[in-house]
């Protein structure tokens, strides 16, 4: 949810958007002290990209947010884009100054878009007082430029090698080809790095974090992801790592992108959480353009008997249920609409059918169409399908704002995000693909 969202017809009731101006990738995610801090790609200017500044919001329950000034603008080394924050809680930098732990933010200063053009560089600034403030260091860059596409710094602390460590995007010629790559670095103080090794196949805004598999604490795995939602699941040893597994993808939809995870969420916690950028939406006439995904946390399971990601809404989400419009299991005849009369901006809904007297299901909401075909096993919205296997049952969570949905099917293994502009009749609808449908539970809520 917004901190401000007046009246403006298109901005949405749970996801978070900025007051005004473009916003993309979401930046130096960090939780300190009870707050969750969401870093992003700002232009404060306007609502078409450029002007890239970092702009912040802060939350203590992930869904309501208070955007606060902005973090880190534009200078002398360039445009603020892409990168991570961390709390440097043993110091290692020498940046702290007071009673607070610092929070050091790192970024890519992106020198061509100054005039006259400067190198990309990768840079950092610090803050003494819970991220309100920060100053840049002045030994920056800290990392000078390796080609000109070079950016999105990913970093965090790792305790086996007592090292922080860096991934960072970098984009290489080679005998004439471009090779989108992965760098990754080390060090002690982070403001010296050495690289250590890289991986090929990756592009933009990378992401790497260990989650144990299937809740074994005992049994671990790393996961790199890039921007496209592209995953790999290996093992790292603090200088490279090594991929087990095929590339497999996060999101199917065409609306997230440049996903980043917090850094620092306590073990008491313990989840993995993250955001993506829910890109492609259009917002006519608003002063604001483009919306963050709604919170979703991580874990490592298994499906048709293959390690995977399963993502799944933060349960934070149940703080936003304002009504139970609908609990019920039933018998979902043709032509029949067990929501009609149901009118609204924002739902959440939970749903468990067996499809095997009819040809699937439909759901319907702001002008779009969800739908579920068994018989060749795709699952189909705003124009997009995946495939998720033929079976006659389907498990799915969905949430449905003003002008984006997200689908969690197959128990999270599959995902879907998609952006849209609504018809403005905010109905909702569910009905079988001809014959009657099994409703062995369904759940919808208003939420906001």
């Amino acid at each position: 949810m917004n901190s401000s969202r007046g009246s403006d017809r298109y901005r949405p009731l749970f996801h978070f958007t900025s007051a005004k101006g473009w916003l993309n990738d979401p930046n130096g995610m960090v939780f300190y002290k009870g707050e969750y801090h969401l870093f992003f790609q700002l232009n404060p200017s306007g609502t078409e990209w450029g002007n890239m500044t970092w702009g912040q919001a802060i939350s203590t329950d992930l869904v309501h947010w208070k955007q606060l000034p902005n973090a880190i603008e534009i200078d002398s080394f360039g445009h603020v884009f892409s990168g991570t924050a961390v709390v440097d809680w043993k110091n290692t930098s020498g940046f702290r100054t007071g009673a607070e732990d610092v929070i050091v933010a790192f970024y890519t200063a992106e020198g061509q878009m100054l005039n006259p053009k400067k190198p990309t560089t990768q840079c950092i600034a610090f803050s003494n007082d819970r991220g309100r403030t920060f100053v840049k260091y002045s030994g920056n860059p800290i990392i000078d430029q390796i080609t000109v596409g070079n950016r999105d710094p990913k970093v965090f602390w790792h305790e086996p090698s007592k090292r922080w460590i860096m991934v960072l995007y970098v984009e290489e010629k080679r005998d004439e080809n471009k090779v989108h790559t992965f760098k990754f670095f080390n060090s002690t103080d982070l403001k010296k790095w050495e690289q250590t090794g890289s991986i090929d196949g990756f592009y933009e805004c990378p992401e790497f974090f260990e989650l144990p598999k299937e809740g074994n604490e005992k049994d671990k795995k790393w996961v790199l992801l890039a921007a496209d939602s592209g995953y790999l699941i290996g093992t790292f040893d603090g200088k490279s790592f090594t991929p087990e597994s095929s590339k497999m993808l996060l999101d199917h939809g065409r609306s997230f992108y440049a996903a980043q995870t917090f850094n620092d969420i306590p073990a008491s916690d313990g989840r993995r959480i993250i955001i993506g950028w829910m890109r492609g939406g259009k917002y006519p006439d608003m002063p604001f353009s483009q919306q963050m995904g709604f919170p979703s946390e991580l874990t490592l399971g298994k499906r048709h008997g293959q390690i995977c990601l399963i993502r799944k809404p933060v349960m934070e989400i149940e703080l936003l249920r304002k009504e139970s419009l609908f609990n019920d299991g039933f018998i979902l005849k043709s032509g029949t609409n067990p929501f009609n009369g149901i009118i609204g901006d924002a739902f959440e809904l939970k749903l468990k059918t067996v499809c095997s007297g009819s040809q699937g299901v439909s759901i319907g909401f702001h002008g779009q169409e969800l739908v579920y075909q068994p018989a060749n096993g795709t699952l189909s919205v705003c124009g997009n399908s995946v495939s998720v296997g033929k079976c006659n049952q389907l498990d799915i969570a969905v949430l449905i704002d003003r002008t984006s949905v997200e689908i969690f099917a197959d128990d999270g293994a599959i995902s879907m995000s998609e952006c849209f502009i609504p018809d403005g009749s905010g109905k909702i609808s569910l009905e079988p693909l001809q014959g009657d449908l099994t409703v062995s539970d369904c759940n919808l809520f208003r939420v906001g």
